[in-house]
């Protein structure tokens, strides 16, 4: 299994970079495509991203069953891309959650930690194939307020950091520029 990990901010080049590396593969690519419209300007950025795609692509939508979609999905010869980690994370805390009234500490969904742990665990058993992760490096800014974004800072930044441990390739992009971290230059 390869795994090519890339994180950045908004707006800074990592899906157009994936998108070139799954072009230039010369393999067959399936889109994972993890965000849901939600309102109008989602809808938009959604409709923006499917507008850029080669029309050869497959795209799959899945807001939740990352792993189970990845276990179908990855197979020789076949290069995954999936756009972003930090969406489904975002689906996942949000599906479910709940504030303690008492102090404000977030309550995660009991799926919350099942999903996670069965993506994570795709690393150890390896799949076939090429995957290539964005991921937004969300915690390079000012300490959110309010529990809900520390919590999903801090939870980004776990995932990210266990996701950049498992792959061969970690790039991080900012301002449409990519910086190796780990593994072969792009």
């Amino acid at each position: 299994m390869s795994v090519t990990l890339i994180v950045g901010g908004a707006r800074s080049g990592k899906s157009a970079l994936a998108e070139r590396l799954a072009r230039e593969s010369g393999k067959e690519v399936v889109y994972l495509a993890t965000a849901h419209t939600g309102d109008g300007e989602m809808g938009a950025r959604i409709a923006h991203h499917r507008a850029r795609r080669p029309a050869a692509w497959r795209t799959v939508e899945e807001c939740l069953a990352l792993a189970e979609v990845l276990r179908r999905e990855c197979t020789p010869g076949r290069l995954v891309l999936v756009d972003c980690l930090t969406l489904w994370l975002t689906n996942l805390m949000l599906s479910g959650a709940e504030p303690l009234p008492e102090t404000g500490e977030l309550i995660l969904p009991p799926g919350f930690a099942r999903e996670r742990a069965a993506f994570l665990d795709l690393f150890k058993a390896g799949l076939p194939g090429e995957l290539v992760l964005v991921s937004n490096e969300v915690g390079m800014g000012i300490v959110p307020l309010g529990a809900l974004t520390r919590r999903f800072v801090d939870e980004a930044g776990r995932l990210n950091q266990e996701v950049a441990a498992h792959a061969g390739r970690v790039i991080l992009v900012a301002a449409g520029l990519p910086l190796v971290l780990k593994g072969a230059p792009c």
